[in-house]
């Protein structure tokens, strides 16, 4: 219990630092599956899509894959359970690629600056050996004193730093977690199935030995899985062909199509073909490439923490007051950045 209600304050902890006040902050605990889809309608969040409008997503936040949905779940109809989750994963998947959209833009106006021939700052070299390293961009000792080595760096972190379709996001989360019930997804927020090495992360009940020590990334938040799944993408060479694909688009001016950058996932899975098939099913049949074209609302961001019952509910509230009131929030900021 502890263990999560603490999860939930450093989301929102974090979230508010440099805008608005932690304690102005809207905090939802919802007890129960009843509770929680009352709480979607009274929010504009919940029943048919107009396919004619335009998606208007709610900043919300959840901040745990309850174990429990793997039971609530199983007795609800099939497209209640896939709109549920549908509802609550796409607003991660809109505040990951605004996170790119606003690292993209501080790369261009990098490019711009050394273009121009204005040297840059210290502090926008420190950031650029970040992006360097997690995007896996090979650079030698001292590639800051070349100016053509900073010009190649900024060219490739500008084609693999990219947002990925939240349609694409939705079906891989759904596929790979079966909507949240995995046992992944249930005992580590993992929404995307991917692998780690190295004796961290959860172990498969039949690990492949010709595959060595293979786990599943587990994370303390459900937002961690989407972000580090889009670092994947944006990253490891296995989805080249996803990001030649993405930067074809985009020197044609097209839209980023899920169904069309499904293609450049055969590498996603041992499936290959097979895997994209199933996937680009998935899309389709439930149209999640209207999701394509989201936006988020003029709003504040929501935090959600979810209670199996009212008493526990009433106890997560109480916590929550006494974490704001001893401070223990500043102590867990630095854990953790929404920004």
């Amino acid at each position: 219990m502890k263990y999560t209600i603490v999860k939930f304050v450093l989301l929102l902890s974090v979230a508010c630092t440099g805008s608005a006040s932690l304690y102005a902050a809207e905090v939802v605990v919802v007890s129960g599956l009843g509770e929680a889809i009352s709480w979607l309608e009274k929010e504009h969040w919940w029943g048919e899509v107009n396919r004619a409008e335009e998606m208007r997503v709610p900043k919300i936040v959840i901040t745990q894959i309850s174990p429990r949905w793997r039971n609530t779940s199983s007795t609800l109809p099939v497209s209640e359970k896939k709109e549920i989750f549908y509802r609550l994963i796409l607003p991660l998947v809109l505040h990951a690629n605004t996170m790119i959209m606003d690292r993209r833009e501080r790369l261009k106006q990098i490019s711009a600056q050394v273009s121009s021939g204005v040297s840059l700052s210290e502090d926008d070299f420190i950031w650029l050996e970040r992006v360097v390293k997690i995007l896996r961009i090979p650079a030698g000792a001292g590639w800051e004193e070349s100016l053509t080595e900073v010009h190649r760096i900024l060219e490739q972190a500008l084609y693999k730093l990219d947002i990925v379709p939240a349609g694409l996001a939705l079906g891989q989360a759904a596929y790979e977690s079966g909507y949240g019930t995995s046992r992944f997804a249930g005992e580590g927020n993992a929404l995307f199935g991917q692998w780690t090495f190295g004796g961290e992360g959860l172990v498969p009940e039949q690990q492949r030995e010709h595959l060595g020590d293979h786990r599943i990334a587990s994370y303390r938040w459900p937002f961690d899985s989407v972000r580090a799944y889009m670092i994947n993408l944006n990253s490891h060479p296995a989805y080249e062909g996803f990001r030649e694909i993405r930067s074809q688009l985009r020197a044609n001016g097209e839209p980023l199509s899920s169904l069309i950058l499904a293609d450049g996932l055969t590498s996603y899975s041992e499936r290959g073909q097979a895997y994209v098939d199933t996937l680009k099913g998935i899309i389709r049949v439930n149209k999640l490439d209207i999701a394509d074209a989201a936006v988020f609302r003029n709003e504040a961001m929501k935090f959600v923490v979810g209670a199996g019952s009212q008493e526990e509910a009433a106890e997560v509230r109480q916590r929550l007051d006494k974490l704001r009131m001893d401070g223990e929030l500043s102590r867990i900021i630095s854990d953790m950045s929404l920004e």
